[in-house]
């Protein structure tokens, strides 16, 4: 993975990384150990885990909104460098930040 130079877009990915393990966790734990249907601790992990999914795609939704401004076209051919949008990108990337 490329390192990112917007702090911001970095601690995003991080925290994705970090809310994924954490929900694989939980619902791992949830088959291993077992739950006992309708008890508080139950209701809580699932609280948790709707969460965990909630934050996974406010920073994925933020990552990828980055992502589209600071592309650059994938390929080389005339035809598509000719149609990009090329006043949406800019090579220091976002400044709004």
């Amino acid at each position: 993975m490329v390192a990112d130079s917007n702090s911001q877009i970095a601690w995003h990915r991080a925290q994705i990384r970090k809310q994924r393990e954490a929900l694989k966790h939980l619902e791992t734990a949830r088959f291993t150990v077992g739950e006992i249907a309708r008890s508080k601790a139950a209701d809580r992990t699932q609280e948790t885990v709707a969460e965990l999914k909630r934050k996974i795609r406010e920073s994925e939704a933020i990552v990828a909104a980055h992502e589209r401004q600071t592309r650059r076209p994938m390929t080389t051919d005339h035809q598509t460098l000719a149609s990009a949008q090329w006043s949406n990108w800019n090579a220091r990337g976002s400044s709004n930040s």
